[in-house]
């Protein structure tokens, strides 16, 4: 496809949806409820910060607070986007550009590029756009900067000194919270002991646990079925 670049990510970016299930107010779990209301606040009045640095292994949540940033912004009548690094990926760094003219830019997986060295010079280069234009760029990332293989030492230390929020790993009356609570907003009536039943057997992650939600829930609609255990059992073949 001829073309600049530049556009092409644009259009991939205004056409990304956001997860209506990605907001503050269903992100559950006491593990890091102090996170996302530090990150809430921030949301509230940036106060000049730049850079706000989600930190955490996989399945903590960091996506989720992404989109929950970008959904408040635009509850606000504020201009956001929220893209993984893996979708700007195929553009190359010059899909960054641009990016500044929104409030608040989330960029996801942003250790997907660490030791590219032009990956690494554009997102700096964004940084300094951002400050510049008064806007704040908030990035995910699987450990604190420090500890990630970024090459460019000028990045590192930008990130370090913004706001870092670490993510702990859910423990299981968390992930027990957080199904419980998403089988509630999906209309689903779920026993407490069904809840345990489920998590027992499920994997560890928490994206796979809920994944087992929708196809309960897909299932319970077609039979016209409770969640039970014996229902359970049934359609997950355990």
């Amino acid at each position: 496809m001829e073309g600049n670049p530049v556009v092409n990510s644009s259009q991939l970016i205004l056409g990304v949806r956001l997860r209506d299930d990605a907001r503050f107010d269903n992100f559950h779990g006491d593990r890091n409820r102090a996170a996302m209301e530090r990150l809430y606040s921030v949301c509230r009045q940036p106060a000049g910060l730049p850079v706000v640095a989600i930190c955490g292994v996989p399945d903590t949540g960091k996506s989720h607070l992404l989109q929950a940033v970008c959904h408040h912004a635009e509850r606000d009548g504020r201009v956001a986007v929220c893209i993984s690094l893996a979708e700007l990926e195929p553009f190359g760094p010059e899909a960054l550009a641009g990016l500044d003219s929104r409030e608040f830019i989330c960029l996801d997986d942003l250790d997907r590029i660490a030791g590219l060295r032009e990956w690494e010079e554009a997102v700096f280069h964004l940084y300094n756009r951002v400050q510049d234009q008064g806007g704040l760029l908030i990035v995910s990332l699987s450990g604190v900067p420090g500890e990630l293989p970024f090459e460019l030492a000028d990045l590192v230390s930008r990130l370090s000194h913004g706001l870092i929020i670490q993510l702990g790993i859910y423990r299981d009356d968390d992930r027990l919270r957080i199904l419980t609570a998403r089988a509630e907003q999906r209309g689903l009536t779920m026993a407490d002991d069904v809840a345990v039943y489920i998590l027992r057997r499920a994997p560890r992650k928490l994206g796979e646990l809920l994944a087992i939600l929708d196809t309960l829930d897909e299932n319970s609609l077609q039979a016209q079925r409770r969640l039970t255990i014996p229902f359970v059992k049934t359609v997950m073949g355990w």
